[in-house]
């Protein structure tokens, strides 16, 4: 019995480890975190036209913009973005990822420069890179498109927003 006692005492430690450090999951991903954790600066957009797999031209937009543009995602999963396209405004909607979290939908509408005069410029976002500094979202025509036909990708590149202590 001497010899058990050490035994038993290892054994009651690990199940009391076991049940001290088990948690409940918590609601959001670490991918939703990232998004929600901080407000994203717009850095870069480039557009880039495609014919198949072929670059036809590209194009960096917003060159001669001076407001700042950003992107917050709420935990209620509600988004806003001011000054799209280096418009004065405050756009607002819903976002969500997909089940492979590669892919974000955001239902916002926004004031651009195009001939209709409004976009939903991340209704459908390819998820490129996403980091605790950066992240690079693909918009544009990402779905299913002809060989034949041109598309247009539109890669926006954002860095996480500093913020200030007070």
């Amino acid at each position: 019995m001497k010899n058990k006692l050490p035994l038993f005492i290892v054994l009651g430690l690990v199940l009391v480890n076991l049940l001290s450090n088990s948690c409940k999951k918590e609601a959001q991903t670490s991918i939703e975190s990232l998004f929600t954790s901080g407000k994203w600066q717009l850095a870069s957009v480039v557009a880039t036209v495609y014919l198949g797999d072929a670059i036809i031209s590209t194009n960096t937009l917003n060159i001669n913009c001076d407001s700042t543009q950003v992107f917050a995602f709420n935990a209620d999963n509600t988004c806003t973005y001011s000054n799209f396209e280096c418009i004065a405004q405050n756009s607002s909607g819903k976002w969500s990822l997909s089940p492979d979290k590669l892919t974000l939908y955001a239902d916002m509408t926004a004031r651009d420069t195009t001939a209709a005069g409004t976009s939903k410029p991340f209704g459908l976002a390819r998820i490129i890179n996403l980091g605790q500094y950066s992240m690079v979202l693909d918009a544009g025509d990402i779905q299913s498109y002809s060989v034949t036909t041109p598309r247009t990708i539109v890669r926006y590149g954002f860095v996480r927003q500093k913020t200030t202590i007070k």
